[in-house]
């Protein structure tokens, strides 16, 4: 349908809670919005839940919720950020019911018994965050990945842009120091490779 998207996230929102649209059209106003931002949503749940079939089902929960808070007397300014808190609010509920699986000492374990390519930082980046507190790896993604300004993460979090601020200077000072065995080590293997 070309004229839904031509339609503004907040117009996409009204239509899909006018209760005097057909179910069809409210339907389609909602598969327009998805469509606009499933693949920022879904970014955010990989990188908070680390796990793609977590992932998953936390991005799925999201639009569900979202779907489901569909209220024509709301006024909606902002549906990235809203969907963004939803997600952020089913992740945490997600994570609060689960331990962890990996602890500092076996990542590093692991990260010193295997070479690893250069490609496969962007892994190590992934799984360093998983063992970053949850505070910190958030106010990071929703800095570094989302491009959020710490007062935009701050009014989502409900903490000051100040807190969030140091939550992602944290965040950056814990992942150089669980990378730093890797980065030694590529250090140590280039330097006998050179002798």
């Amino acid at each position: 349908m070309r004229e839904l998207e031509a339609l503004s996230d907040a117009e996409l929102y009204r239509r899909m809670c006018d209760g005097e649209l057909s179910k069809r059209e409210r339907d389609a106003a909602f598969t327009e919005l998805y469509h606009r931002h499933a693949p920022r949503v879904y970014a955010y749940c990989r990188r908070i839940m680390g796990d793609d079939d977590v992932a998953k089902d936390a991005f799925q929960e999201a639009f569900m919720r979202f779907y489901s808070t569909a209220d024509p007397t709301r006024t909606m300014t902002n549906v990235p950020a809203f969907l963004l808190r939803i997600a952020r609010n089913v992740c945490l509920n997600i994570k609060q019911s689960a331990r962890p699986t990996l602890e500092l000492e076996d990542y590093h374990s692991i990260t010193r018994e295997q070479p690893y390519e250069n490609d496969e930082l962007a892994e190590l980046l992934a799984r360093a965050l998983e063992l970053l507190p949850l505070e910190y790896r958030e106010a990071f993604v929703l800095h570094e990945y989302e491009g959020l300004s710490y007062a935009e993460i701050g009014a989502m979090t409900g903490v000051s842009a100040d807190v969030v601020k140091v939550r992602a200077f944290r965040a950056r000072q814990k992942l150089r120091a669980i990378l730093a065995p890797y980065f030694s080590d590529r250090t140590e293997d280039m330097n006998t490779t050179d002798e």
